[in-house]
């Protein structure tokens, strides 16, 4: 057989071969697969291990949530709090929220969001169901967010545990202890942010109002839990620690409000991953909740600046700043519930209440709460749950028709008198166990190892007396 012959007869061999490749990837057992079993092979990728289908929609939103509610703290609140205050103490007072970050975290990771989230009573959930966080990975808990991991839902909450307390902090600016500070910080969380996460929003929790609790307390993203519990306590220490060195007599301007300017515009747009976030999923009550968040605001500091407006014949940007988070302070509570004017509406109460909070109530009670915790976020958020309790839509927000039953049957969780009772009866026993807990702290702190600076460091400032650095070196 000649050369050529040959070529010509594997040539022949070859394309027989191709051919028979794709007639056997055309047909029978090597078909392509249709547009149903497609589909099916996606979802099926999606769905964890065990306990529900992930939706990546959803996950990816309550992750950029979880990273927008950490910005809140740093940088947003690291800059508001940190302009608000004199030079000499510009870094200590950063610290107090920067500190908290690796705190909290760990305090989160060891028992925190077990006594939050897992099983036990009205009160508390058992801390050791998740201890070390054993058991949270990437299958949804269907009770608390059915298409995320619950280890995305862990994180999202953490970011919550950590802001609360540093909010605190602005009370106690310019004269607390930082080795005070962060002990106190350790208890409170224990006794008080982590239980009363639980009661709210935990599964059997006494105001949980879908999940079996008692007393159906409406509070979509932490008015209880982190506004009235972080503003109550800021005044109790506010009152132990006693008025800063010169207070009410000498002036304690803010040393740049530039800072604090740049820490407000972080502070609302973290507040849409605070709020809308806290719907745990990309879907219209997260659309809703966005929106409300953004009017009240806008309402609020509208509603501050013309009361100083007419006033003191001027408006200041720190007074319009100040309204901005008086109105997200306010709607955190609402944000899932109401309509939009509504929020607005709640929004322009809450920036007048807490103007007349921070310049009447304060100078009529005499005590120095430094940066306006208690006027802010505590005033504000109580404005907030009991108008709630009035406006509540179940339009917006279907799951208040029915979902909370009494003896087998559905109540209606609604705006009227009765919800706004219960609202009441939730920021009554908010604030007690806020103001209890935090004398009782307060009261061990100092015993082991004092609340106060001395008078000297006082002088210097905490910068220098409890760091050992200045913030500015020029």
């Amino acid at each position: 057989m000649s050369i050529l012959h040959r070529r010509r007869v594997l040539k022949a061999l070859m394309l027989l071969g191709i051919s028979a490749f794709f007639l056997l990837n055309s047909s029978g057992a090597g078909a392509q697969p249709t547009l149903e079993q497609r589909v099916a092979q996606l979802e099926a990728a999606r769905a964890p291990q065990a306990g529900g289908t992930v939706n990546s929609g959803d996950n990816a939103w309550v992750l950029v949530s979880s990273a927008l509610v950490l910005m809140m703290t740093a940088p947003g609140l690291i800059l508001f709090y940190g302009g608000l205050v004199r030079t000499k103490n510009v870094l200590s007072t950063m610290a107090h929220s920067l500190i908290l970050m690796a705190v909290v975290s760990v305090l989160w990771m060891v028992y925190g969001y077990s006594m939050a989230f897992g099983t036990g009573n009205a009160f508390s959930g058992n801390p050791f169901q998740y201890f070390l966080l054993q058991g949270v990975g990437g299958a949804p808990n269907p009770d608390y967010a059915p298409t995320i991991p619950q280890q995305s839902f862990m994180l999202f909450q953490m970011m919550f545990a950590i802001i609360t307390p540093a909010l605190i902090s602005g009370a106690v600016a310019e004269r607390i202890k930082f080795s005070a500070y962060v002990l106190f910080t350790v208890l409170w969380v224990t006794v008080v942010y982590f239980p009363l996460c639980h009661m709210v929003w935990g599964t059997g929790g006494l105001f949980n109002w879908a999940l079996g609790g008692r007393l159906p307390l409406l509070d979509f993203a932490g008015g209880t839990v982190v506004h009235v519990s972080s503003g109550v306590s800021a005044l109790v220490c506010a009152l132990m620690l006693g008025r800063r060195s010169g207070f009410p007599h000498q002036p304690m301007v803010p040393h740049n409000v530039v800072l604090s300017l740049i820490g407000t515009g972080l502070l609302w747009v973290g507040w849409f991953g605070f709020n809308a976030g806290s719907a745990v999923n990309a879907g219209g009550l997260a659309s809703s909740s966005f929106a409300a968040t953004h009017f009240s605001a806008a309402a609020a500091a509208l509603g501050w600046a013309m009361m100083e407006w007419l006033l003191k014949g001027k408006p200041s940007v720190l007074g319009v700043a100040s309204g901005m988070v008086a109105g997200l302070a306010t709607i955190t509570p609402a944000a899932g519930f109401v309509t939009v004017p509504v929020a607005a509406l709640i929004g322009l109460a809450g920036g007048v209440a807490c103007y007349f909070a921070v310049t009447k109530l304060k100078h009529a009670l005499g005590y120095d709460d430094s940066l306006d915790v208690f006027g802010v976020h505590g005033v504000g958020s109580i404005v907030g749950l009991l108008l709630l309790g009035i406006f509540a839509s179940a339009t917006v927000n279907p799951a208040i028709a029915n979902t909370f039953q009494t003896a087998g049957h559905p109540v209606s969780l609604a705006g009227s008198f009765t919800q706004l009772e219960r609202q009441l009866q939730g920021v009554l026993f908010t604030a007690a166990l806020a103001a209890l807990a935090t004398f009782l702290i307060l009261k061990v702190v100092d015993k082991l190892v004092g609340l106060r600076v001395s008078p000297e460091d006082e002088y210097t400032g905490l910068d220098l007396s409890q760091h050992g650095e200045t913030a500015y070196n020029d």
